[in-house]
């Protein structure tokens, strides 16, 4: 059974950057798109980038050009490059498995989820 572990969150400053990791156990994750998903303090969780079974990728508007999704198969792994981080990043950060190997935005998408990592951007 495939189990996902992230890691990588702490505190950052305005401007800085963090590398968030996904790691994989019990099943390989190439051959399923994989996401990350986050939730402010006080809110729903939400979508946040995609990247698919090739290698196709998806970000929300708010993180484009900012944040980047990246995979490596042979390693079982995904990983969430952030820089220029704002304080309306702050959040816990869920990677999550695909049912699909496209990218969906829905949460109904994906079927195993992290423990999630907190990311907190604070001056």
């Amino acid at each position: 059974q495939l189990q996902l572990a992230e890691s990588g969150g702490g505190l950052a400053h305005p401007g800085g950057s963090l590398r968030l990791s996904c790691a994989a156990s019990g099943e390989r994750l190439a051959p399923s798109a994989i996401a990350w998903f986050r939730q402010a303090p006080g809110k729903e969780r939400t979508w946040v980038s995609c990247i698919s079974r090739y290698n196709d990728k998806l970000e929300r508007d708010s993180v484009k050009g900012r944040f980047t999704i990246s995979r490596d198969n042979a390693k079982n792994m995904a990983f969430l490059s952030m820089n220029s981080l704002k304080s309306e990043d702050t959040g816990i950060y869920y990677c999550a498995r695909g049912i699909y190997y496209g990218c969906t935005t829905r949460e109904t998408g994906f079927d195993t989820w992290g423990q999630g990592t907190q990311v907190t951007v604070s001056s």
